[in-house]
């Protein structure tokens, strides 16, 4: 065991924190870690619950990157993200955003999940447009809805139980997706999946609409070519994008033109996945959430 004061104690320090800010917005996203695990109250979800474990874990690096890439192939999604989002000017500042309302609505307080809640809900009632084929779009219809539901904890899931430090045992499972479910029926998704099963048949019910577009071709193009990051960190970042487009379905990886490096890694996927979660993991455990939790319970 390293000293707490010793040079790699230091070093895990720093790198845990630059990670934090990096990802979460700098000071504010410190105080916002501050308030959601330090400010009393009830709890959706209790400290020890599925959704904790799986949302807490350093496998959902893996699993973002994932979901945005099995989304991205929904016609209808990827035309909502290139007209509204700024993933391009501003990609951390979305990810943080999104990180945001992961944390809240997992660790937070119930009145602040659901007031990150109200805030995606009328965000979304705000985003509407037409496809490049035509086809209108608006980001609260509730298919489109089910589908980015379902593609992030099908990621989500798949990634923690690849990856994750204490993978779900089956009725871990099952409980993570009623468990996230029921945050999905606040946004507005109408029947999201609450079992292994159900989230099968979910994916099967979406696979005939996934198509590659010009605009799905831009989404992997900026994550997996050129990723917004300093060339010393691409390394690592290639570890991350390898695990996660090799996790993907082999008819969705066929839609999505990544580069050598990541169709054809120099380590398997799995293999790659678990180095870049076992370093992150370390990082992060030199700059914890600020002390334990207040008692869980529900609204």
């Amino acid at each position: 065991m390293s000293h707490p004061h010793g040079p790699l104690a230091t070093l895990q320090r720093r790198a845990g924190r630059l990670l934090f800010e990096q990802v979460s917005g700098g000071q504010a996203g410190r105080e916002r870690r501050t308030r959601i695990h330090t400010t009393p109250g009830p709890r959706w979800f209790p400290a020890d619950s599925a959704v904790a474990r799986v949302h807490g874990d350093a496998a959902m690096f893996v699993g973002g990157l994932r979901a945005l890439l099995l989304q991205c192939l929904h016609p209808l999604a990827v035309a909502a993200i290139a007209d509204h989002s700024d993933y391009r000017t501003d990609p951390w500042g979305r990810l943080g955003r999104t990180s945001t309302f992961l944390a809240e609505t997992t660790f937070a307080t119930a009145a602040d999940s659901q007031r990150a809640v109200d805030v995606v809900r009328a965000v979304h009632a705000r985003v509407h447009g037409t496809a490049p084929d035509g086809t209108p779009y608006t980001a609260d219809d509730p298919d489109l809805l089910h589908w980015v539901h379902t593609a992030e904890v099908d990621s989500f899931l798949l990634t923690h139980q690849r990856h994750g430090a204490h993978p779900l045992d089956g009725p871990g499972c099952d409980d993570y997706l009623a468990q996230t479910a029921t945050v999905a029926r606040r946004l507005g998704t109408p029947d999201p999946p609450t079992h292994r099963d159900a989230l099968r048949h979910a994916l099967d019910r979406h696979r005939p609409a996934l198509a590659r577009t010009t605009a799905s071709d831009d989404v992997t193009h900026f994550l997996l070519h050129e990723p917004p990051l300093p060339r010393a960190a691409r390394g690592a970042y290639a570890l991350l994008a390898a695990a996660a487009y090799g996790s993907l379905p082999a008819d969705a990886r066929r839609m999505l033109p990544a580069p050598p490096h990541v169709r054809r890694p120099p380590l398997p996927a799995r293999q790659a996945g678990q180095i870049a979660t076992r370093a992150i993991r370390w990082a992060l455990a030199g700059d914890p959430p600020p002390g334990p939790p207040p008692p869980a319970g529900t609204d």
